[in-house]
């Protein structure tokens, strides 16, 4: 039973996670667009951080730790699928 509680608790995490990078990509891709609309080219996205300063820093981990999150939750997904996917076959027995 505590397992249970333990594999909900994991994926509730991983779902979590998912859907903040979703939102995260969404947003940039929502901010871009906007940007376009009032001024007709893409934003430069070095002027925007060199323009923050010493706060440019903490934009670029936090963007490093939502890549590396992405990586992982993609690792464990395919690892899931893949090598559990094979050893909770029903035998035909």
């Amino acid at each position: 039973m505590e397992q249970v509680g333990t594999e909900r608790n994991n994926t509730t995490m991983s779902a979590v996670l998912w859907y903040a990078i979703f939102i995260w990509f969404a947003s940039s891709l929502f901010s871009q667009s906007i940007y376009m609309a009032f001024n007709g080219v893409p934003y430069d996205a070095l002027t925007l951080l060199q323009d923050l300063g010493p706060l440019y820093y903490i934009v670029v981990g936090i963007e490093v730790v939502v890549w590396i999150s992405l990586g992982v939750l993609l690792v464990k997904k395919v690892v899931q699928k893949t090598w559990l996917g094979r050893t909770t076959q029903p035998s035909m027995a």
